[in-house]
């Protein structure tokens, strides 16, 4: 007898779609809690639920199968915070009325951001190439650069910088890749 499509149950075929597409996205909710919890365990100043929720939040760790590719997503994530950032501060800086100080921080920001972004490209294809190292060099300045922009407005009492936020964020993103690549460093 010649089976068709249309006499397979389609209540079994259902159930084995889903059954078949959520496994694989619980296998990878999984490596990513699993990844940030390392993360976090050997980074005091990162945190997890920042590192679930930035993972996540990236369509493409849905599909994420091993750590190499968080890695590759984490850093993406940072290069997309470093050029969003870029209109935000350029946004900050038609505002006449801004303090001169804390312009010639934003100023400087736009520039360490600015230097950021192929610097992060670097870091994309230094960790393609699996130079780990080098990978990790290009991160760190990365980081480096959210902390001296943060930094700048400290240098004068009472200045509040309207980029903390962001150097934060971008922090913590640095953070993250840097935790991946050391962990596939080790391994």
């Amino acid at each position: 007898m010649k089976q068709t499509f249309s006499s397979f149950p389609f209540p079994l075929f259902l159930f084995l779609l889903i059954s078949s597409s959520t496994s694989h996205g619980i296998t990878a909710n999984d490596l990513i809690r699993q990844t940030c919890k390392k993360c976090a365990q050997s980074d005091p100043t990162l945190s997890y639920n920042f590192c679930v929720s930035s993972l996540q939040a990236a369509p493409k760790s849905h599909c994420a199968d091993d750590l190499r590719e968080l890695g590759m997503i984490s850093i993406k994530l940072l290069r997309r915070n470093l050029t969003n950032s870029r209109p935000y501060i350029k946004e900050l800086l038609k505002n006449r009325r801004l303090d001169p100080f804390i312009r010639s921080c934003l100023h400087d920001c736009f520039d360490l951001y600015s230097d950021a972004i192929p610097t992060t490209k670097q870091a994309i294809d230094d960790y393609k190439s699996k130079l780990y190292d080098d990978a990790n060099i290009d991160v760190s300045s990365v980081m480096d650069a959210s902390t001296t922009c943060e930094d700048g407005f400290k240098e004068k009492e009472g200045v509040v910088s309207p980029l903390t936020k962001r150097n934060k964020d971008t922090f913590q993103l640095s953070a993250i890749s840097l935790s991946i690549i050391n962990m596939l460093l080790l391994n």
